[in-house]
C-alpha cells in the first residue's frame, strides 16, 4: 500500500522574493545611512547584508562598524534610528506590511582576519619543518 504525503513546502522551490526584499532594504539603508542620518554615530557604519523571514515580516540587518571600538555606540546608533529607518522604508518599498528590523553586529571582517592570521601561522610552521 503505497502513502502519498504531501506537505505544503516540499514539493515547491523556495521564493525569490525574501532576497529581493532583502536586496531593496540593503540598497534603501545603505543610502539612507549615506545622504540622511544625522547621528555622528551611525558614521562609520556599513550594512553588510539583510536576510528577510519567507512571510516579509521581519528583517536581520548585519551591520559592520568602522572600528571595533565603534561596535557598540553604532549599534545604539542603529537601534536608536530604527523608527526612521523603518518608515523610510514603507514609503519607499511597495509591501503590505513593513518588516520589523532588527539590528546585529556583523564580525565577519574579524573572523575573516583571524582565520588569515591563523592561515600565516600554519604558514610558518609549514617553512620551518618538523620538530
Amino acid at each position: 500500500m503505497d502513502f502519498d504525503f504531501k506537505l505544503p513546502e516540499l514539493g515547491r522551490p523556495a521564493s525569490s522574493r525574501p532576497k529581493r526584499v532583502a536586496e531593496a532594504i540593503k540598497n534603501e539603508l545603505t543610502l539612507l545611512l549615506l545622504q540622511r542620518a544625522a547621528d555622528p554615530r551611525l558614521s562609520g557604519a556599513a550594512i553588510s547584508r539583510v536576510e528577510v523571514s519567507p512571510d516579509l515580516k521581519t528583517a536581520k540587518i548585519y551591520v559592520t562598524a568602522a572600528s571595533k571600538e565603534e561596535n557598540r555606540r553604532t549599534m545604539e546608533g542603529m537601534k536608536k534610528a530604527k523608527g526612521f529607518f523603518r518608515s523610510h522604508l514603507a514609503k519607499v518599498l511597495n509591501l503590505r506590511y513593513t518588516p520589523e528590523l532588527m539590528f546585529y553586529y556583523d564580525n565577519i571582517a574579524e573572523e575573516a582576519q583571524r582565520v588569515e592570521q591563523l592561515l600565516t601561522e600554519l604558514e610558518h610552521e609549514r617553512r620551518r619543518g618538523p620538530a
